[in-house]
C-alpha cells in the first residue's frame, strides 16, 4: 500500500473543522502552540466563534488550515503504511513539508504565519481568486490576458483558479459567463495568490524559508512533491525555491495528483478542512479510493479506513 497525504489550502474552514483533531492528546501541543499565533485565542475555540471574514482572512485562513493538517498526522501517525507520498494544495504545500518531517511542527506554523503576513503587505483590497469549471484552458488564457489576470491553479477536468484583482476577476467573470461555464464563483480568499501580483512575496517568503532549519533527505518510503509541478523533490534547495516561487506561480494540481498516482498511490487521505482535494482526487482517478478525515466522526474511524487499504 502507498498513501497519498494531500493537505488542503484555505476556502474550507469550517466552525467544526477541528472535530476529529482538537481533542486528541498528541495534538494538544500543537493546539497550544498555535494559540500563541492567534493573539492568544485558543484555535478551536476561534473557529467556532470567529466571524466568517476572520475565518477566512488570510492570517488566520494559513494557520487553521496548516494546524489541521499537523494535527491530524500527529494522531494518524502510528497508522501510516511504510510508503506514502505527500503532496499540498497552495499554503498546504507547507502543510506537506511539515506533516512529511522536513520542517518541525512549530516551524510549520510559524512558516505560514509569516507567509500570511509577507503575502499581505504586497497585496491590494479587492486582490483574490475566482474559481471556473468547464471551459477550456485556451479560453481561460484568453480571458486572463484581455484582463489583466493570471491561471492560479490548474485542478483537473477543466477547472481551474484564476488571481488578480477585483476589477480584473469582475471582467473575467462577465466575459466567462457569456460563455456558460459550469461552475463560476468568487473565492472566499482576499490575496491574489500564485500570480505576479505576489512576487515580492515570493523572494521574501524564500528568504524565510532558507533560514529555517529542514531535515532532508527524506526516511525511506516517503516522497514529497512539488506543487508548480508535481514533481518529486530530490534536492532540498531546489525543492525550497520552488516552495518560495510557488507563491508567484501557477500551482500544477492536476500534476501532483498524476504525481501522486505515478508514485504508486493506491489510496487518497486529504487530512482537511474539507473534502475538495479528495472529491478532485475521485474525479480524476475513480479507481483509487480517496477519502478526507472531515469524512469521519472519530479518529478512530480514519485509523480504520487507512488500515483497511493495507
Amino acid at each position: 500500500m502507498t498513501l497519498a497525504v494531500i493537505c488542503s489550502g484555505q476556502g474550507r474552514q469550517h466552525s467544526d473543522m477541528f472535530a476529529v483533531t482538537g481533542e486528541a492528546p498528541a495534538a494538544s501541543a500543537l493546539f497550544r502552540y498555535a494559540q500563541t499565533l492567534l493573539g492568544g485565542v485558543d484555535p478551536r475555540r476561534m473557529v467556532r466563534e470567529a466571524s466568517p471574514e476572520l475565518l477566512h482572512s488570510n492570517r488566520y485562513g494559513q494557520i487553521v488550515c496548516t494546524l489541521q493538517a499537523l494535527a491530524a498526522i500527529e494522531i494518524l501517525r502510528p497508522s501510516l503504511p511504510s510508503q506514502v507520498v505527500f503532496a499540498g494544495y497552495s499554503v498546504g504545500e507547507v502543510a506537506a513539508w511539515g506533516v512529511a518531517g522536513v520542517f518541525g511542527h512549530s516551524s510549520t506554523l510559524d512558516l505560514v504565519a509569516g507567509r500570511a503576513d509577507i503575502m499581505d503587505a504586497v497585496s491590494s483590497p479587492g486582490d483574490g481568486l475566482l474559481f471556473i469549471r468547464g471551459l477550456a484552458r485556451e479560453t481561460i488564457d484568453r480571458l486572463c490576458a484581455k484582463h489583466g489576470a493570471a491561471i492560479a491553479i490548474i485542478n483537473p477536468q477543466e477547472a481551474y483558479i484564476v488571481g488578480g484583482t477585483r476589477v480584473s476577476l469582475q471582467a473575467v467573470m462577465q466575459d466567462a459567463r457569456e460563455l456558460q461555464p459550469i461552475t463560476i464563483a468568487l473565492l472566499p480568499v482576499m490575496v491574489a495568490s500564485h500570480t505576479k501580483l505576489m512576487s515580492r512575496a515570493a523572494v521574501e517568503f524564500g528568504r524565510v524559508l532558507n533560514a529555517t532549519a529542514a531535515v532532508f533527505p527524506l526516511r525511506s518510503g516517503l516522497r514529497l512533491l512539488s506543487g508548480v509541478d508535481g514533481a518529486s523533490v530530490s534536492d532540498v534547495r531546489l525543492g525550497l525555491a520552488k516552495l518560495a516561487r510557488q507563491i508567484s506561480e501557477t500551482v500544477n494540481w492536476a500534476a501532483c495528483l498524476q504525481g501522486c498516482v505515478e508514485g504508486g498511490a493506491t489510496c487518497f487521505l486529504e487530512l482537511g478542512p474539507g473534502d475538495a482535494l479528495s472529491k478532485m482526487a475521485r474525479g480524476a482517478f475513480p479507481d483509487i479510493p480517496s477519502r478526507s478525515v472531515d469524512d469521519f466522526r472519530s479518529v478512530a474511524g480514519v485509523q480504520a479506513w487507512v488500515a483497511s487499504r493495507s
